[in-house]
């Protein structure tokens, strides 16, 4: 019989993978025989992997990978992290000459940021820098986006993506208001602006 599988000497446990087996198990409509049988299994030992009462090897998460058809990795996953939730009325915004800005992704990430950014007809960011590739969409209105001797009007649902290090400017052109979701991927070591 398999008991549960002490703590090692650092204090550490194994990942508690039943859950996520046996979450994957029934939504394919599978018993415990069946996945057992495809593994190569013992269905005793399988049901004991499901309560976390045995720990099982890398090449036993392989076979029940290949048996469930699911990526092995999806047994690891920790369903009990919220998703992080940034609602509008708590974002902040950064006022800036003829427009806005605010930060999307709230806490944002060593590797990413996302702005939306906001801007009255006329307005531009003026020619600058930053490390990292930036991906823009434009949401609303019109903007005409110039890095060096490239000039792109772009329109509600287009997208365009730079180098952050050319240097580059942003302007809202038309009528309208302009709005449009920037992000920004920092390449590795590389710090935000």
């Amino acid at each position: 019989m398999v008991t549960e599988t002490p703590a090692d000497s650092g204090g550490r446990r194994p990942p508690a993978v039943g859950r996520q087996v046996r979450r994957w198990r029934t939504e394919r409509g599978l018993t415990l025989a069946r996945v057992a049988q495809a593994a190569g299994l013992n269905v005793g030992y399988l049901s004991q992997i499901e309560n976390d009462k045995a720990s099982p090897s890398l090449a036993c998460l392989s076979a029940l990978s290949g048996a469930l058809d699911v990526p092995i990795a999806w047994f690891l996953v920790d369903e009990e992290r919220p998703p992080e939730v940034t609602r509008a009325a708590d974002r902040r915004w950064r006022e800036l000459p003829g427009g806005r800005a605010s930060r999307v992704d709230a806490r944002g990430s060593g590797d990413i940021s996302i702005v939306e950014v906001q801007a009255e007809p006329g307005h531009s960011t003026g020619v600058h820098t930053h490390p990292g590739d930036e991906h823009h969409i434009v949401t609303a209105g019109r903007y005409r986006m110039t890095q060096g001797s490239h000039v792109v009007e772009l329109g509600p649902g287009d997208y365009l993506r730079w180098d952050g290090l050319i240097p580059h400017d942003a302007e809202s052109i038309g009528d309208e208001p302009g709005s449009m979701l920037i992000v920004r991927l920092t390449r590795h070591g590389e710090p935000h602006d």
